[in-house]
């Protein structure tokens, strides 16, 4: 069993799906408190401490990393208050971060999902990635066929360009993630793992496992 987490996590956002109100959400607010704020806030803070013993750039303040509970629905149809997870980006300038290297765990009731990688590339940097990767061709499929890259994520996930830039197109006939906008690192597990003990093993691990290919991803963006 998680020294974090128990079973009421995930039965608070299945109950909180179906009854999302600020009345039902005020009468469980000490449930919301006890079972699922404090115990995120002390996982984020825990993991903190150990993913920056691999990078220091990620010694950062919990408070920095996690999303607030309440949606924005100023711009939105669906105006129900509150968000069904709880979220964090752990990243050198924490979730306002969309350049350095890093990554986001969104905790739902039915999954827990890792993503890093390149997620909001401007036209610049996208042009930049793309040129950084045609001429380092060789070592970007090195990382792609790394056993670890594999077994963990499996591939680059992410939304891809219907045309190239001309002078993109023949490297991407041999190099098809010439087509990706976006670049990303994604791993989910069932939601029911969050009580496992080795939830923070397996997140730790998988940042690992992602090191190699973030580091390219990051120089690409920069080239």
């Amino acid at each position: 069993m998680s020294q974090y987490f128990d079973k009421d996590f995930t039965l608070f956002f299945k109950e909180l799906e179906k009854n999302n109100n600020k009345v039902w959400f005020d009468a469980n607010r000490p449930r919301y408190e006890k079972n699922i704020k404090t115990p995120f806030f002390n996982f984020i803070e825990a993991l903190i401490d150990e993913v920056s013993k691999i990078d220091k750039d990620l010694l950062i303040d919990p408070k920095a990393a996690i999303f607030r509970f309440n949606k924005d629905v100023r711009f939105s149809k669906d105006k129900s208050p509150y968000k069904l997870h709880c979220s964090a980006a752990i990243a050198k300038g924490g979730r306002k971060d969309h350049v350095n290297p890093g990554f986001y765990l969104e905790f739902t009731a039915n999954k827990i999902a890792y993503y890093s990688g390149i997620y909001m590339a401007d036209t610049k940097t996208l042009k930049s990635i793309r040129e950084y990767i045609s001429d380092n061709n060789d070592e970007f499929n090195k990382l792609l066929k790394d056993k670890k890259f594999k077994t963990t994520f499996g591939e680059l996930y992410g939304e891809k360009s219907k045309v190239l830039p001309k002078e993109m197109k023949e490297i991407a006939n041999t190099q098809p993630y010439i087509y990706n906008k976006q670049f990303l690192l994604v791993k989910e597990w069932k939601g029911s793992f969050i009580t496992d003990k080795n939830l923070m093993k397996e997140l730790i691990q998988t940042f690992e496992n992602g090191r190699a290919m973030r580091a390219f991803l990051y120089e690409a963006s920069i080239y």
